[in-house]
């Protein structure tokens, strides 16, 4: 006869409030096999700890079902506490009756009984269970890192500096990200190249680092500690070692297409360095622009080559790599801003993106920091900074909140009154959001020094006049409607995330929350990790941020990756599937349907299991037409236990 013990927390008054946890305690106690049952405000802190490892002492638990927050959060705290009183960990199981009950149900009485029905299925289940030992894993200490903006950067040296060889990949042809493009940075005002550059380079230099750019991940297999990932290196058709920046190749190129890196704002060739403080510093062939590569139609920039640089040869190349962790850091893109008719963005010339602005006040940038027209040139004397563009808009784009807009738009209307001093700079506003140190200063002081209009309300619509353009508003406080004429009018975007981030996140195995970023284990505990072991995230991959916030993530995710590739050896859940050879006929249905490719069909027709693969999901048991395949603590019989008693079946 099974001797269980039953916990329930109140978890404060999140559980308390909705289920009446002492009743949950009470009801419990009478059913079969629990032997012991209480309630307790927080299990999970120490005190509760201790009233567990005391209960399975004294009353001598084989058993124990804590009642408390999702099994994702304490399991392993509730857990570890069971193993230090003597208790195999694998017997101690969890009901959630927070999130699937009180959070989800306003009827006390519902949610207690739901909750007594819930801790009885956990009961089954735990009555169920066998003893297991976690399962000891031999791994590889090197670690891949994709993306190559900040964040990823500053995540592969704090890896390399740790002794741990790197891989980072990025699918530009220079690393940098969206940083590179910036003239100065918030609230320092420090110039954003002399702060990535050297960053840059330590990145491309260190010993321990390979630099993959122009290269995307294509296929991911394995788990934490050991997984092989494929890269596809697309072809530069540049020799980065014979390279020598003279320019003769982009001289003589017949093609001329908008240049990724001003934002379109000018035109590049098909062949081009990326931009000055390019990494790698070389040129690089587009060939979707070239007039053709296979077979070549042009060859003026081979021809004028005096170092033998270029090669037509150069095909995709595949390359296989074993790595034991994953930092995912594949940063933002902004909102495409022709959805944004209202603004005309996308169709006027003279409204832009902020990141556009940016590139027009670089003093590198296609205007040499000169504002003009993109329409026609002239001088810009008059700017209307929009925020919110795309943003906080849950009807039409995006519900959230981009973060950083507030604060560099503040950054923007400076830097354009200390270029124009006689400009006219409006900011319209639904309210100011500064949430990083420093920054609420950093933009009072821009808005009560009086030189740029601050106006609360929406623009309506901008207008093309022709010669100007015309934004239509309102001005919230003082109740007046307004119509300004402008020369440029700049949009502060909303942030998204970049470009083929879902595709990425099938091949990890990893989630997107509902607006497309990669989401995040637990916000607030677990910010950096995800849900699939050994693969972490950092940066604006996980959602929007400033450049300090993505710098400590992508270190926070270096830290977690550090712990993993460091460990001698790493521990597997033994709760994975297991195959009863003398009920199964080999028919594969199991092997087709594994997600982790963790089960073959053996030349003697028998299903088996790699252990170290399996994540003990269940589908294969699911689908098993002979019922000869269960999931460890999961067998169908317990199952079926655990329905029963969660529809209200008695014992």
């Amino acid at each position: 006869m099974s001797r269980i013990g039953v916990f329930v927390c109140h978890c404060g008054m999140n559980i308390e409030e909705t289920v009446d946890t002492r009743l949950v305690a009470k009801t419990l106690k009478e059913y079969p096999g629990v032997v012991h049952a209480e309630d307790y405000d927080y299990m999970c802190s120490e005190i509760g700890q201790q009233k567990i490892r005391e209960a399975i002492v004294e009353h001598n638990l084989d058993g124990v079902v804590v009642a408390s927050c999702t099994p994702n959060m304490h399991q392993e705290t509730f857990r570890n506490a069971a193993e230090e009183a003597g208790l195999n960990r694998y017997r101690l199981e969890v009901a959630n009756i927070r999130e699937q009950v009180s959070w989800v149900h306003s009827d006390r009485q519902v949610a207690t009984e739901k909750a007594i029905r819930m801790a009885r299925a956990a009961v089954e289940k735990v009555r169920g269970d066998d003893d297991l030992e976690p399962i000891a894993v031999e791994h590889e200490t090197r670690c891949l890192v994709i993306g190559g903006g900040i964040s990823g950067i500053q995540a592969a040296v704090d890896v390399a500096n740790s002794g741990h060889e790197v891989i980072l990949v990025e699918k530009d042809p220079s690393i940098g990200g969206h940083m590179a493009q910036l003239s100065v940075t918030f609230p320092t005002l420090d110039c954003a190249q002399c702060i990535l550059t050297p960053r840059m380079v330590e990145a491309s230099r260190h010993p321990n680092i390979e630099l993959l750019t122009y290269s995307e991940v294509v296929k991911v297999a394995g788990f934490m500690g050991n997984y092989e990932v494929t890269i596809r290196k697309n072809p530069t058709y540049v020799d980065t070692d014979k390279c020598n920046l003279c320019d003769k190749c982009s001289e003589v190129c017949p093609v001329s297409v908008k240049e990724e890196f001003n934002e379109g704002l000018s035109e590049r060739k098909a062949i081009y360095l990326p931009f000055e403080q390019a990494i790698p510093s070389s040129y690089v062939l587009d060939e979707n622009a070239c007039l053709g590569v296979k077979p070549i139609r042009c060859g003026l920039c081979q021809d004028v080559c005096d170092v033998g640089a270029i090669d037509y040869d150069m095909a995709p190349e595949m390359i296989t790599q074993k790595v034991g962790a994953i930092i995912v850091a594949t940063g933002y893109d902004l909102y495409d801003p022709s959805h944004l008719t209202e603004y005309g963005g996308g169709k006027y010339p003279d409204v832009v993106t902020s990141l556009q602005f940016e590139r027009m006040v670089h003093p590198s940038g296609p205007m040499k920091g000169q504002l003009r027209r993109p329409s026609d040139g002239r001088p810009v004397k008059r700017i209307a900074f929009v925020h919110c563009a795309g943003s906080r808009d849950p009807g039409r784009h995006n519900p959230y909140c981009s973060r950083i807009c507030c604060t560099y738009t503040a950054k923007q209307a400076l830097l354009f009154k200390k270029g124009v001093p006689d400009g006219v700079g409006s900011v319209f506003y639904i309210d100011i959001r500064t949430d990083g140190k420093g920054y609420e200063e950093f933009a009072q002081g821009i808005i009560s020094g009086k030189r740029i209009r601050y106006i609360r309300g929406k623009v309506a619509k901008v207008v093309d006049e022709g010669d100007h353009l015309t934004a239509w508003g309102a001005d919230t406080l003082s109740g007046k409607r307004m119509e300004i004429d402008v020369d440029l009018v700049v949009l502060a975007m909303a942030m998204v995330p970049s470009e083929g981030t879902a595709e990425l996140a099938k091949t990890l195995h990893i989630n997107v929350d509902e607006n497309g970023f990669l989401k995040e284990a637990h916000p607030k505990l677990r910010p950096v990790e995800t849900t699939t072991a050994g693969v972490f995230i950092a940066g604006t991959a996980q959602g929007p941020k400033d450049i300090p916030d993505s710098v400590a993530q992508g270190s926070a995710a270096a830290a977690k990756a550090i712990a993993i590739l460091a460990a001698d050896k790493l521990s597997h859940s033994p709760e994975v599937a297991a195959v009863n050879e003398e009920l199964c006929s080999g028919c594969g249905i199991c092997a087709t349907v594994c997600p982790y490719d963790a089960i073959k069909i053996e030349r003697s027709g028998i299903a088996v299991v790699n252990d170290i693969l399996c994540f003990g999901c269940g589908i294969c048991a699911a689908s098993c037409p002979a019922g000869a395949i269960e999931v460890k603590n999961e067998r169908h019989m317990q199952i079926e236990e655990m329905i029963g008693v969660a529809l209200g079946s008695e014992k």
